[in-house]
Formats: structure tokens, C-alpha cells, sequence
């Protein structure tokens, strides 16, 4: 587990609260979905979702595993958005974190096979 947590610079914190708690009103339906399986210790850890970690916020985030998990719709597809998505990896990976992504398509249609993949990751980190 994560020792110590970097919070956001406090000149943009509140900016991204507000921003994750619209985002946590608005989820889309990947995100819905997503939340379903992962909520209340289902898969028997606990997840936050949309939690700010310094400058980002992530969809999903286990702390006990040091795990965070981004549900991507269609514009994560673009290069620039490809390319700020692997820098973005990068940092929370620098932080400790396992960042795992799926396709928004992939959790609406197919929800008990990303339960799966999530589970063996689960299972598979110390």
C-alpha cells in the first residue's frame, strides 16, 4: 500500500473536487457499470472512484493494492489524448501505482469478463 498519498497542488484542488464530485453525479455507463463491480468490497478490497491523485483524477482507485483502474471512451483513442494518457500512466505508475485500462465498450458488453481480468490481477499483486 501506498505510505503517503500526493495530493494536488491547493491551488487547483478545489478545482478538481468539484470536477470529480460532477464526475462521480454524471458517471457514462461504462463508468456505471464499472462501479457496480467494483463497489462495496465486491471483489473484496475497497475502490474509490473518481479520486484525485496529484494533478489527475482517476476513475478507479484501490489503495490496498495499489491498483487504479480508467474506463476509456472513444477520444482516448486520438494520438494526443493517446499520447497525455501514457504520460499520465507513467507518473501514477512513478507513484507505485498498476494502472489497467478498458475500452468503455468492452465494460458495457461484456462486464463478467473484465470482472474476471480485474479478479486475477487482484489475485496476482501482493
Amino acid at each position: 500500500m501506498i505510505n503517503k498519498i500526493n495530493y494536488a497542488d491547493p491551488r487547483i484542488y478545489t478545482l478538481l473536487k468539484e470536477e470529480a464530485r460532477r464526475m462521480r453525479q454524471f458517471p457514462t455507463e461504462a463508468e456505471k457499470c464499472m462501479w457496480e463491480l467494483l463497489r462495496g468490497h465486491r471483489l473484496g478490497v475497497l475502490f474509490r472512484r473518481q479520486y484525485i491523485i496529484e494533478q489527475y483524477i482517476v476513475d478507479f482507485v484501490c489503495f490496498s493494492k495499489n491498483l487504479i483502474i480508467e474506463v476509456d471512451g472513444d477520444y482516448h483513442y486520438t494520438e494526443v489524448q493517446k499520447i497525455e494518457d501514457a504520460q499520465r500512466t507513467q507518473q501514477l505508475e512513478k507513484l507505485g501505482f498498476k494502472v489497467i485500462r478498458f475500452d468503455n465498450k468492452e465494460v458495457v458488453a461484456n462486464s463478467c469478463e473484465v470482472e474476471r481480468e480485474i479478479k486475477t490481477i487482484l489475485c496476482n499483486i501482493n
